[in-house]
């Protein structure tokens, strides 16, 4: 029962990371290419900075990943 636990929890974990890390993702995108529409000259700028921003949601996903496999190997 208690390996059931782990499974279902490690299972849910990354599954809402996988969904937070995309809809993020997503709303960082759609903003980039919004700010750039709205500002050609700042391209650059905006586009270093969402992938900065894009490196932060994916840790969120991996921390998720880690946690998910030390349940599975619990």
């Amino acid at each position: 029962m208690e390996k059931l636990a782990a499974y279902l929890g490690a299972g849910m974990s990354i599954g809402l990371a996988a969904i937070g890390a995309s809809i993020g993702i997503g709303l960082l995108a759609a903003k980039a290419m919004e700010g750039i529409a709205r500002q050609p000259e700042a391209t650059n700028n905006i586009r270093t900075s969402m992938i900065i921003a894009i490196a932060f949601v994916e840790a969120i996903a991996l921390y998720a990943l880690v946690i998910s496999l030390i349940l599975v190997t619990k």
